[in-house]
């Protein structure tokens, strides 16, 4: 199966590599609203006098900063893997209220507020990347982060990775329970997925305890109508089946062979949680 799903993931890749060549477009995760409020997720993002990185420097903006979302430019700027339209936005500082160009690569995907901070998701770079079964081949990786921040300063970040451009047309950030883990305060879930067959979506926890980012292992969701998928998860200690002091890993793979019979493989892991790291069982 795994073998199966490299190749076709391989061969996705390829073909959406291909396309980029006869049009340019946005990723999705970087389409937002006009007259909605939005947040500055790259420190000192430059505000420009016009949608072009040529163009005169009026301001920066640090990590955090709310801004207004005015108008989007059809101007497509594309960085690595991320592509993003230009923003026409207001924003505050002091008393003085101020308008300028953003490309929409440094924004927040997503951001939440809870007990007093402030969470936010975002895509930092892309990197190449080999693949583990075929080493000559380069991917395009990209980088996210979420960051919290309390009041103006950066308290901590972390990094992960979370897929290729075909993987980007989707984003949601939500805060959850702290599931009954010992001395965490809160969980945080970063998701980002395509909308076509084929492609995969990846779901990013994040602990948050002692004002400290503790990312747990990245799961990975893919399928392709009813030919084949490929689903992870895990078991919290306040979900059906969980156990105290501990989250479990579970994976659940189907692929119908050429008489159209379903084969499907399970495998699970527990991962111990001591109220301050997580290790394999």
């Amino acid at each position: 199966m795994k073998t199966l799903f490299t190749i076709l993931f391989l061969l996705i890749v390829q073909i959406f590599s291909a396309q980029e060549e006869d049009y340019d477009y946005a990723n999705g995760v970087f389409h937002f609203e006009e007259n909605k409020t939005q947040k500055i997720f790259t420190d000192w993002t430059r505000i420009r006098q016009s949608p072009n990185v040529n163009a005169p420097i009026l301001d920066s903006l640090k990590t955090n900063q709310s801004i207004l979302i005015l108008k989007k430019d059809e101007t497509i700027l594309k960085l690595g893997e991320r592509r993003a339209n230009w923003y026409k936005i207001s924003y505050q500082k002091g008393d003085e209220t101020s308008e300028g160009y953003v490309w929409g690569g440094n924004l927040a995907v997503g951001y939440r507020n809870k007990n007093g901070y402030d969470f936010l998701f975002g895509l930092t770079k892309t990197i190449n990347k080999k693949d583990k079964q075929y080493p000559e081949i380069n991917i395009q990786q990209n980088i996210a982060a979420i960051k919290v921040v309390e009041g103006n300063s950066l308290i901590d970040e972390v990094s992960f990775e979370t897929g290729s451009a075909e993987s980007l047309s989707y984003g949601t950030f939500i805060i959850e329970s702290n599931h009954k883990l010992q001395n965490v305060e809160l969980t945080l879930k970063a998701t980002i997925s395509g909308e076509a067959c084929g492609i995969a979506s990846y779901d990013q926890y994040i602990l948050f305890k002692d004002k400290k980012l503790i990312a747990l292992p990245q799961l990975m969701n893919v399928g392709d109508a009813d030919v084949y998928y490929h689903s992870e998860e895990f078991i919290f200690p306040n979900d059906k089946g969980g156990i105290a002091n501990a989250f479990i890993f579970k994976m659940e793979e189907m692929e119908k062979d050429e008489k159209d019979r379903e084969k499907k493989k399970k495998s699970s892991k527990v991962y111990l949680w001591n109220g301050n790291s997580y290790k394999l069982k």
